[in-house]
Order: structure tokens, then C-alpha cells, then sequence
């Protein structure tokens, strides 16, 4: 390990942040496109642009690690620079905190103040009888106003088991992190590639629920306010465990092939680990959410 530095390090100029934003921006574009092709059942240039964005992103991704890794192992960093690390980390956390805040919010709008508004709670007896006169208040609703039907997603099965298997993955990723703190990097390999596969079979599993969705239970974007809370929630969320299985793959590819972290500076193994965690609790919440209540 290379000697620390004792000066906060400024780094050059980098191509990376623009490459990044060009990535994001074109799968911003494709996925908007996607969606309006899925939804009028024509084919267009979307899923392209989607997949140039993925292309662009992972480019960026590997690139930028790359260099910030060098600069690390090179002893670059100072103390000054790790605190500023673990600070960015922190406040990027917040800010998916609050992402999440936000659909959740939508998520209690619907049920407990639009619904019930259109079948006349409180003081709005007549907004139900003039914009919906047959309405019943319940969730979830399964029948819009446009007369589009679906049926609900129960919590049984796909969704419970996901469940257990992050559950699982938080106790593996907590016990490749005391083998990091304790030298045992037989077991840091072992339980981290487990904590690995664990994020692939979920997202394997989310995959193949979507599909019943909309093969078995008619279970799409457009059907009402159900149907998009649910895919905005759990796709979102699965975004974010294909990022923290992709976050913890590097980890693993560096421990394996170039022994990189000690028991003393593996800030980069911490902050995949608290992102994990963050995605675990995050889903925990959606299945009390959106499958149990």
C-alpha cells in the first residue's frame, strides 16, 4: 500500500463527467421513447437509444474507476481527501433517500387523499357523483375510469421470496466485511461473490415477475394509478440493485484479481456496503407498501 499523501490532492480536469451526462441523457430519451412505443404497440428507435445510453454509461463507469483507483493505490489521497469521499457518499445516500421520499409520497396521495376523494370522503361528496358516480373507494384499484381492469400483485410468492434473498444478501455482504476487518479473505471472497449472485438472482426474479405481470394478471404502466406506483417503485428499486450488484462486481473483480483493501483503508468496499444496505432497506419498505398493505 502506497504511502498516504499529506496534502488534500486536486485532480485534473476529466472527460468523464460530460461522457457520463451524454450517457444519461440519451438513456433519459430512449426510455421516454420506449415507453410511448410499448404503450401504442409500435417499434421505433428507443430501445437503441437505451441501449447506447447502457453502452455509453458502462464505458464512463469503468473508465472513471479505473482512474480513481490508480490515484488511490498510487497514495494520492490524503485523509482530508478519504473524509471527503465518505461525506459524498453520505450526502448521495440523502439524496436517494429523498428520491424514494418522493414516490412514496405519490404512493400516499393516491391511497389515502385522491381515492377516497372520489368517492366523497370528507367535505367532497359531489366530486365522486359528478366525475365518477359508480366508484368505491379501495386499494388497490383495479379498474380506472376508462374502464381498464388488472389484477393485483400479491405478496406471496416471487415477492417474498426476493425479500428473504436480500435479507440473505445484507447477512453474507455483513460477513465479508468482518472478514475484510478481520484479514480473512478466503471468506471476503466467498461471502461478497455470494452477495453478488444473491443481487443477480434477485434481479432475475424481478424480471420474471414483471413478466407474469403482464402475461397472466394484465398488470401494466396504464393500468391506472396501481399499475404505475407499482412499476415506478420496484423498477426504480430494481435499477438501484443492478447498480449495487454492478458496485459490489468491481469490488469483488479488485479484491480477486489484484488484492487491493486492508483492514485499515477499504473505504471504497464501506461505501458499496452502505449503498446495499440503503437498497435492502428500501425494499423492505416497498414490500410492507406496495404488496402487504
Amino acid at each position: 500500500m502506497a504511502k498516504v499523501n499529506q496534502t488534500y490532492y486536486v485532480p485534473d480536469q476529466s472527460r468523464w463527467p460530460i461522457i457520463g451526462a451524454i450517457a444519461l441523457f440519451f438513456l433519459a430519451l430512449g426510455a421516454g421513447h420506449l415507453v410511448n412505443e410499448v404503450a401504442s404497440g409500435q417499434t421505433g428507435f428507443g430501445r437503441y437509444l437505451m441501449m447506447a445510453g447502457v453502452a455509453l454509461l458502462a464505458f464512463m463507469l469503468f473508465g472513471w474507476f479505473r482512474h480513481i483507483i490508480r490515484e488511490s493505490m498510487t497514495g494520492l489521497y490524503s485523509a482530508q481527501m478519504d473524509r471527503s469521499f465518505r461525506q459524498g457518499m453520505v450526502w448521495f445516500i440523502f439524496s436517494e433517500v429523498m428520491f424514494f421520499l418522493a414516490f412514496f409520497g405519490v404512493l400516499f396521495y393516491a391511497r389515502q387523499l385522491a381515492v377516497p376523494w372520489l368517492d366523497g370522503a370528507g367535505h367532497r361528496v359531489m366530486t365522486g357523483q359528478l366525475l365518477w358516480p359508480d366508484f368505491t373507494a379501495h386499494w388497490p384499484l383495479l379498474k380506472t375510469p376508462g374502464g381498464a381492469t388488472t389484477q393485483a400483485m400479491p405478496w406471496q410468492g416471487i415477492p417474498l421470496i426476493n425479500t428473504l434473498i436480500l435479507l440473505g444478501s445484507s447477512v453474507t455482504l455483513l460477513f465479508a466485511h468482518m472478514s475484510l476487518e478481520n484479514g480473512r479473505r478466503m471468506r471476503l471472497k466467498g461471502m461478497l461473490l455470494a452477495t453478488v449472485v444473491l443481487g443477480l438472482i434477485f434481479l432475475w426474479f424481478q424480471g420474471y415477475e414483471y413478466l407474469h405481470a403482464y402475461r397472466d394478471l394484465g398488470l401494466r404502466l396504464d393500468s391506472g394509478i396501481y399499475g404505475n406506483t407499482f412499476f415506478i417503485l420496484t423498477g426504480f428499486h430494481g435499477l438501484h440493485v443492478l447498480l449495487g450488484t454492478l458496485f459490489l462486481t468491481i469490488i469483488w473483480l479488485r479484491i480477486m484479481l489484484r488484492d487491493h483493501f486492508t483492514p485499515q483503508r477499504h473505504f471504497a468496499f464501506q461505501a458499496a456496503a452502505w449503498y446495499w444496505h440503503f437498497v435492502d432497506v428500501v425494499w423492505l419498505c416497498l414490500f410492507v407498501f406496495v404488496y402487504l398493505l
